[in-house]
């Protein structure tokens, strides 16, 4: 199995009287969604803030982008995505699920929904009490077969910033309590803070990708006999970071990450399989 991930791209409305900036946004968000859809994999991932404000504009704008190519797209939410619109009217005009569950050979996958509905003064992640529930039965439901979970929020105090305000699920969800049910090896990966991360915590490995306008690319996830391998893709050329340099002078709601890119040991990773024979 082969997963390509896109960390928070916010696709944005812009003003079009600005010199430059219609060039620069066309050029940019063109270039790597177009990298990104031409990477070939069984699924391409959004981990959530596709949009900065979630209007019907830049939805709308960013999915004909997106389909382009014939690719199965997923799109979780994050809480720019549902900013200036309720959930539901998001997702009836992509055509996503809220949250849901994929059981493959490979893996289980699960994609959440953490993202608070159109509250721009709390931008920490959030998950109902009907969603824990499910999600504690996927974990039980994926026994011991990798479990993937991709969610917008870091979980607290795992990856970079994710113990900072407002920087991950509010910590009063003791997320602990569901992800220590898992039995065998469980990766979750997750974006909201816009600096690539990975942390290793008990059994489970939490990967953290940056804005695509901080460190333009994404990352490739393979999944082969008794490994998980994590690797990334750039796309740091000059063009592409001039064109992203001009969009932080003319952004709302984002600020740029100048150390987006993380540690060398934020790049790269290899996650090894339990095999049948050692104990769970």
């Amino acid at each position: 199995m082969r997963l390509v991930l896109m960390g928070d791209l916010h696709y944005h409305e812009i003003d079009a009287t600005i010199p430059g900036l219609p060039e620069a946004r066309t050029a940019f968000y063109h270039t790597l969604l177009e990298h990104f859809l031409n990477t070939d994999a069984d699924l391409h991932i959004s981990l959530g803030d596709l949009t900065n404000f979630g209007s019907p504009s830049e939805l709308q704008e960013v999915y004909e982008l997106l389909h382009r190519e014939e690719r199965t797209f997923i799109h979780v939410l994050g809480n720019h995505d549902v900013y200036s619109q309720t959930r539901n009217q998001v997702l009836e005009i992509t055509g996503q699920q809220r949250y849901h569950a994929i059981d493959t050979d490979s893996a289980f996958l699960v994609f959440l929904d953490t993202a608070r509905e159109m509250d721009t003064a709390d931008w920490s992640g959030w998950i109902d009490e009907e969603q824990l529930h499910w999600l504690e039965a996927m974990v039980e439901e994926s026994g011991t077969k990798p479990l993937l979970v991709f969610g917008h929020h870091p979980v607290y105090q795992t990856t970079a910033r994710s113990e900072m305000d407002k920087g991950s699920i509010h910590p009063s969800i003791d997320m602990w309590r569901i992800l220590n049910r898992k039995n065998g090896a469980g990766v979750y990966f997750n974006g909201h803070t816009h600096v690539n991360s990975i942390v290793a915590q008990n059994n489970w490995t939490f990967v953290q990708l940056a804005a695509c306008l901080d460190q333009p690319g994404f990352r490739i996830i393979e999944l082969e006999g008794e490994k998980i391998r994590i690797s990334a893709v750039d796309m740091m050329d000059e063009a592409m970071l001039e064109h992203a340099s001009t969009m932080h002078r003319h952004m709302s709601h984002f600020h740029h990450n100048p150390n987006a890119r993380g540690l060398d040991a934020d790049r790269q990773f290899e996650i090894s399989l339990p095999t049948a024979a050692q104990p769970q």
